[in-house]
């Protein structure tokens, strides 16, 4: 195992549990952890999860920045659920991304698992904006992400980020019930 995916494992728990208590403290740790994956995943040729993660830098700083405007740095930040049409769009515009960068990833690299990669990576954009936005369904999808990036790092040897996406996936649960929860004025 990879020195450097045991240390961005251990971050990414940090980041998570944070996020599950929307907590903006989420984001230091978040912003460490993308940026060790760039290099685990690059050398795992999974060149659309390497380039996630530097999407997922600026998201961080972004989502950093919204969620200090929405509840200030010790506040749980408040949450809420997109209408059905957003939703929609939002499935949409996923698949159409994520087909689209598996395509060009099996035609023009040596991309393992191109369209699986392309799937995680399409989805992830889509959770991590929600996620900024501070949307329940950023959780769902997460669930989803989770579940097939189990199966990928199993594939590829990356048992460490394996086992930490097993824990994202408890996390993951947890935070769509504590969410909804919030979204429906049940929690602060």
């Amino acid at each position: 195992m990879n020195t450097l995916e045991w240390i961005a494992a251990a971050l990414g728990v940090a980041n998570i549990a944070l996020l599950v208590r929307r907590s903006v403290w989420n984001f230091p740790f978040g912003l460490v952890m993308v940026s060790l994956y760039a290099f685990v995943f690059w050398e795992a040729r999974l060149y659309g999860e390497a380039g996630l993660q530097l999407f997922y830098i600026g998201a961080q700083g972004w989502g950093w920045w919204l969620w200090l405007r929405a509840g200030g740095p010790d506040d749980a930040v408040p949450v809420r659920w997109l209408d059905p049409l957003s939703r929609a769009v939002w499935i949409a515009a996923t698949a159409a991304l994520s087909l689209n960068l598996g395509w060009i990833m099996h035609r023009f690299t040596d991309a393992t698992l191109p369209y699986a990669d392309s799937a995680i990576t399409g989805a992830s954009i889509a959770a991590q904006i929600l996620l900024g936005l501070r949307r329940v369904e950023n959780w769902v999808l997460w669930i989803v992400i989770d579940l097939a990036s189990i199966a990928v790092y199993l594939v590829k040897g990356l048992h460490a980020t394996a086992g930490l996406y097993v824990l994202f996936l408890v996390l993951s649960v947890m935070g769509l019930r504590e969410w909804v929860q919030a979204a429906q004025g049940r929690t602060r």
